[in-house]
């Protein structure tokens, strides 16, 4: 009995020194995040790139926010909210006293101003003074791929805290999809003042504000003293995000000490990381896909036996092992294996060359003869779901040449090259893109990135009638276990059109120097610096 109280005490003796030794988060500083790309553009309702959102991750907030390292949903600028017994009503009610960074107060007629100017028809009602909302100077992308019009019928402003959004269906998704970057709440003050302006000049209520942007060179974000949540950050004093595409260059800057946080560094780099004692590993398993696609708009790659040919063409195996070198898998689905309706029947497409010329023969172009030269699109910036577009363009391009199939390279910069891909040019065969999951939800890969008759903004552009009817009933069925075998069935369904070659999913490893605390990878790959300080 002695011995076990002696343990007992001994185990209380070492809990409080733990806590007595545990260091405190301390204000102050600059963080210098080391970034692949600069942003495209800073109003997080018409962009759809990562850079983008990695800077508007940390100026504005949405009405629901995600969990740290989750996408368990909690309150955001929404303390609470309800819903209705028919699921078509959600009533959001508001935080008090929150203030956007140029003064003007948060409220209701915000939320309906920033989330109207998305509508296509625009049923809005303000409680205060009616606001004018300008028209739209080019397509919101996301709110549009994901059939928010068909979605949200009004909004309505019932009082200075209160917000009500009514639908014209049942929308499972809905409450996730309202914490994404898209639906993020912008000030209309300073909107109003210049909109065409305000792209590069944000204002929101976030724990940063935007100070400058030198193009492909820096942006500046400094701690916003009137954030609204006093529970921690922000901490840091300033935030820069530099831009600096080659990735043996960043992790340079990084051992030197000239950036914090490296994204994306080379594969390769990550066992010096290790043994680097100045440096700390920040590591998730990411909730993301890598793939190549087809231009489904020309005739050409409307023929399943050509887009089989190239599948089996592709050593994504050996893609894998090389360019990601232990920081992916194979990807049999284009959705990750941690999602719930993920289809592990579905055996995904083997390398087989003597297959891929068996089908390019059925498609009427035997060992390649009669096909003319097609282009591959490869990204020109590291992303979470593809280390190096480049390398792997050039591996893909070495595939097809084996089997008779002659290709060539494009690439532009990065805000070109998703602009010009957006617009289906007859000069694109093949392109490779990614995605990382905005809210944990099968419905924001699989309705988003392949569903070409729910909108032209589907970058994929397949069109198919059964995989059309899959993804509505999957936004229209409430019960878990039934959407997930709705969405079983249409990755079957992917997979035996061969509408997209899932290459990877990535493993995410950023290396820091050990003075950065409390940075958390996310799943959605948000970068929030919130709560982050220097030691």
């Amino acid at each position: 009995m002695l011995r076990k109280v002696s343990v007992l005490l001994i185990g209380a003796i070492f809990l409080f020194t733990g806590l007595a030794v545990a260091a405190s988060p301390k204000s102050g500083g600059t963080l210098v995040f080391g970034r692949g790309g600069d942003s495209v553009g800073l109003d997080a309702a018409y962009e759809t790139d990562g850079n983008s959102f990695m800077i508007c991750d940390n100026i504005f907030e949405a009405l629901v926010a995600y969990a740290d390292e989750s996408t368990a949903l909690e309150p955001g600028l929404a303390k609470s909210w309800d819903i209705s017994a028919d699921g078509k009503t959600y009533t959001f009610h508001l935080r008090k006293g929150v203030k956007f960074h140029d003064g003007t107060p948060f409220n209701a007629d915000a939320v309906v101003f920033s989330i109207g100017r998305m509508m296509k028809d625009r049923k809005v009602k303000f409680f205060g003074k009616p606001l004018v909302i300008p028209a739209q100077e080019r397509t919101p992308e996301y709110w549009v791929s994901m059939e928010m019009d068909d979605t949200i019928d009004s909004i309505e402003a019932k009082d200075d805290t209160t917000v009500v959004f009514n639908l014209k269906r049942v929308e499972a998704p809905f409450l996730a999809n309202m914490g994404m970057d898209f639906a993020d709440i912008i000030s209309p003050t300073a909107f109003m003042k210049n909109p065409k302006e305000f792209i590069r000049m944000p204002v929101g209520t976030g724990p940063f504000k935007f100070v400058r942007w030198v193009r492909d060179d820096r942006i500046i974000l400094e701690k916003n003293k009137n954030y609204w949540d006093k529970k921690g950050g922000p901490y840091l004093d300033k935030l820069i995000f530099r831009s600096i595409p080659e990735n043996s260059v960043r992790f340079l800057e990084l051992k030197t000490g000239n950036i914090n946080i490296c994204q994306f560094p080379n594969p390769a780099d990550i066992p010096m990381a290790r043994k680097d004692k100045a440096l700390k590993l920040f590591t998730q398993p990411g909730m993301n896909i890598g793939y190549l696609s087809f231009n489904h708009t020309k005739k050409l790659w409307q023929d399943v036996n050509l887009r089989k040919a190239i599948a089996h063409a592709i050593n994504r195996k050996a893609i894998v092992d090389n360019i990601y070198q232990g920081m992916g898998q194979v990807a049999k689905n284009p959705i990750p294996p941690t999602m719930w309706g993920y289809n592990n029947d579905v055996p995904g497409f083997k390398y087989d060359p003597e297959l891929a010329k068996s089908y390019l023969a059925k498609a009427g172009y035997p060992e390649g003869k009669g096909l003319p030269e097609i282009t591959l699109w490869s990204m020109p910036v590291p992303r979470p779901y593809n280390p190096e577009g480049l390398k792997v363009g050039v591996a893909m391009l070495s595939d097809l040449a084996k089997v008779g199939i002659s290709a060539r390279i494009v690439s532009y910069d990065w805000g070109t090259y998703l602009k010009r891909q957006r617009d289906q040019p007859d000069d694109m065969d093949l392109f490779q893109l990614g995605w990382t999951g905005d809210n944990g939800d099968p419905d924001n890969f699989l309705a988003v990135l392949f569903d070409g008759l729910a909108s032209s903004s589907i970058r994929t552009q397949w069109k198919n009638e059964a995989y059309h009817g899959y993804m509505l009933a999957g936004k229209q069925t409430v019960d878990q276990d039934k959407r997930a075998d709705i969405y079983k069935k249409a990755l079957q369904l992917i997979y035996d059109e061969c509408a997209v070659i899932s290459i990877a999913h990535s493993t995410v490893i950023w290396p820091a120097t050990k003075n950065v605390m409390n940075f958390k990878l996310h799943p959605t790959a948000s970068v929030r610096m919130k709560d982050v300080w220097l030691k």
